[in-house]
């Protein structure tokens, strides 16, 4: 027999979960802006930060949710019109992680703007750390694969598309390759939102540190790097692979071009935008959500390649400098200009999005 304490604290622990979906005593609430983060160092505030922790203590997200379609919880601001998320690392957890969110009947997201702001390897041919890109497009990297140590003398190196002859190339591969194909590797986000985005902060300055300086001195040879951080129109190459070389910094800026038909730039290397991507598209099937409100701002906190004078082995472990900050900084900095101006004017752009 069930004794009665135990069911009170099951029904208790159930309850905030069956009371908007199935007792329908609370309207699910109308979400603007959703900040999403892919991972956090230590406390949400406090410590040292990861990619939460500055939107957390710098807008004021003072109310904790529990998210149990996650390990983290959502944090939100008293109003429940701004709320962040933490989704873990890589594809395999960003995916199910929005997912999870788009789906929760305690939000209602059909107009909500999704804001990913993440740190980011970056190519030192576009820009130097600390640096802020806005994506147009998103690119998966669903490939064939040969040991770089088997391949024919002539290949650059020993990834290409499935069916293809040879790596660079689409020759022989299937044609099918958009947000709905049986292998999804391109997912062309809103430009003119992207751009309208870049446009409001291309002006924003950006934290630059002595450390920083310093660090980038190692790949002076790129003349990018030389100048100070900026904001930019950049693509973003998601990936599961941690990878980081020259072979594969420039399988990335082919694959990212010959994916957008020579539109896009390979300029911001990481482990989740494609999953998100790809879940933000199946939430737009469900009316869940809408793709087209969905923003990537990827910033700079290492280089995808060696400096001069090392081996890739010998740098893909290096630590950021000044511990990452710069780069969490220009995702809040840049990002929170964007946020505020759609919060604070709701009655244009809920139902306009902006170009």
């Amino acid at each position: 027999m069930l004794k009665w304490h135990n069911f009170a604290y099951f029904f208790a622990s159930i309850l905030p979960f069956l009371t908007p979906d199935l007792c329908h005593a609370q309207t699910p609430w109308p979400v603007r802006v959703v900040i999403v983060t892919t991972f956090e160092n230590g406390a949400d505030k406090g410590d040292k930060p990861g990619e939460l922790q500055l939107w957390a203590e710098r807008e004021h997200l003072t109310e904790t949710i529990s998210f149990p379609g996650n390990e983290h919880p959502i944090l939100s601001n008293p109003e429940h019109t701004e709320i962040a998320i933490v989704t873990g690392m890589s594809l395999v957890n960003a995916g199910p992680s929005v997912m999870a969110l788009g789906t929760d009947p305690r939000f209602d997201l059909t107009h909500s703007y999704w804001l990913v702001a993440g740190i980011a390897g970056i190519d030192p041919k576009i820009a130097p750390l600390g640096s802020a890109a806005w994506a147009r497009y998103v690119i998966n990297d669903v490939a064939q694969s040969i040991d770089s140590r088997e391949i024919p003398k002539d290949w650059p190196y020993g990834i290409y598309p499935a069916g293809a002859k040879r790596p660079a190339s689409l020759n022989g591969a299937d044609v099918h390759y958009g947000p709905n194909a049986p292998y999804p590797i391109v997912f062309p986000l809103n430009a003119q939102l992207a751009h309208w985005a870049f446009e409001e902060t291309k002006q924003v300055p950006l934290m630059d540190t002595p450390e920083m300086r310093a660090y980038s001195a190692g790949w002076s040879s790129y003349e990018a790097t030389k100048g100070k951080p900026k904001v930019i129109e950049g693509d973003s190459f998601a990936s599961d692979l941690y990878w980081h070389g020259n072979y594969l910094n420039q399988y990335a800026r082919d694959w990212v071009k010959m994916f957008t038909a020579g539109k896009g730039i390979f300029a911001m290397s990481n482990m989740e935008d494609s999953a998100i991507a790809a879940s933000m598209v199946r939430l737009d099937h469900m009316h869940k959500a809408d793709f087209k409100r969905l923003m990537i701002l990827r910033t700079a906190s290492n280089y995808t390649v060696p400096p001069t004078g090392k081996k890739a082995y010998q740098s893909v472990e290096e630590k950021y400098p000044d511990e990452g900050l710069p780069a969490y900084d220009a995702a809040w900095h840049v990002g929170s200009i964007i946020t505020h101006k759609i919060m604070n004017n709701w009655d244009t752009f809920k139902d306009n999005v902006p170009d």
